[in-house]
């Protein structure tokens, strides 16, 4: 099966992109924004494609009505290139519960999934219009994509947000949202309105809070959070994501010495998880792989190490130092790929702490080099 991604660069579009390279017997068509301004570009990728998820779109504008413009102009382009080439392929639609709001985005929203509908009724396609709530993940952009990741920004870079309005907003994760999409193209049924079921319904303050308590235990004290449902996990992933990890790594722990020789707190958790432990020969490089939902410690106590991380999607590489004479430790964030490597002469040992136990049946480990 051959999908194509329109807006492929966005917040949902880079996680559904790099998900679909993680499903058998799914070959993803690039797509790049400049194709809605050539015609001949556009063209090819709707030929390329047995499913087209619609996912390009403006948010937000200074002039709402170039909002509403640009938005029923998008799907007007893509539906003029299918029917220029005469074909029929599934199209999955991302649009809105602001549908339901009187506001230039949530109306170009609706008539772009009426448009869709009666192409696919005209021309023998099939058509599914999902009706999505407020999404949240890691790297959404601040003041743009959520006001969870403009308050997962303003919290690491030390700025105050503001709450407009206290109202409660209906949530989903980003990597939820993604896998219904998946299941919808895969499972090839048109459905629409398709609505998306929410992860959870929360008030802009009780977010707020949490994000708050993490900025007070993670960011300032090393401590993992308790994290008491999956919608917290997935939010503390989240606010990871935000973090500058060469300000904030490798984080110093505190040697407590006498007579005896020195013990040092590793990990304090309000999460439970596994603990490991490992010794690694020297020149050995262990890891290269990355996680979509696990968090993970990796604290060196004896021995030289570098640790080095790169986000997929992306070329550049962050690396850390570590010796065990100055204990430390360095946590991977989700889609991340990392390893850690004995740079000295001596065995490395290394602890290693992740939130949950192995399954081998869903290990969520996937091999990348750095």
């Amino acid at each position: 099966m051959r999908i194509g991604i329109t807006g492929q660069a966005g917040f949902v579009g880079t996680h559904l992109y790099n998900l679909l390279g993680l499903k058998k017997d799914i070959e993803r068509v690039p797509f790049a924004d400049e194709y809605f301004a050539d015609e001949e570009k556009l063209c090819s990728f709707v030929r390329g494609c047995d499913v087209i998820v619609h996912l390009a779109a403006m948010n937000r504008h200074s002039d709402p009505q170039v909002i509403y413009d640009t938005n029923v102009e998008l799907v007007n382009k893509l539906i003029a290139a299918m029917e220029k080439e005469k074909v029929a392929p599934h199209v999955i639609f991302s649009s809105s519960i602001q549908e339901e709001l009187d506001n230039p985005y949530g109306a170009s929203k609706k008539l772009g999934r009426e448009l869709l509908q009666k192409w696919a009724e005209k021309n023998g396609g099939k058509f599914s219009g999902c009706v999505i709530p407020n999404v949240f993940g890691p790297f959404g952009r601040p003041n743009y994509n959520s006001f969870v990741a403009t308050f997962c920004h303003k919290l690491t870079h030390n700025e105050t947000p503001e709450i407009k309005v206290d109202g409660s907003v209906k949530l989903i994760y980003v990597g939820d949202l993604c896998e219904k999409i998946i299941a919808l193209a895969v499972g090839g049924s048109a459905v629409n309105p398709c609505p998306i079921a929410w992860g959870a319904e929360k008030k802009v303050s009780e977010v707020l809070a949490l994000l708050e308590n993490f900025k007070k235990l993670y960011l300032e004290q090393g401590i993992i959070p308790e994290l008491k449902s999956v919608f917290e996990i997935q939010l503390f992933n989240t606010f990871c994501s935000y973090i500058e990890l060469e300000k904030f790594f490798p984080f110093a722990l505190t040697p407590h010495s006498d007579p005896r020789g020195s013990f040092v707190e590793v990990i304090k958790l309000g999460v439970g998880g596994q603990v490991s432990f490992s010794t690694t020969k020297s020149g050995i490089t262990r890891g290269n792989h990355y996680h979509t939902r696990k968090i993970e410690r990796f604290a060196v106590i004896k021995g030289s190490a570098k640790i080095e991380l790169r986000k997929i999607g992306t070329d550049e590489k962050i690396s850390f130092l570590l010796d065990g004479s100055k204990p430390g430790f360095v946590d991977m964030p989700v889609w991340y790929t990392h390893n850690i490597s004995n740079i000295g002469e001596e065995d490395l040992y290394t602890l290693f702490w992740i939130n949950e136990f192995f399954d081998p049946a869903d290990p969520d480990t996937f091999f990348e080099e750095v």
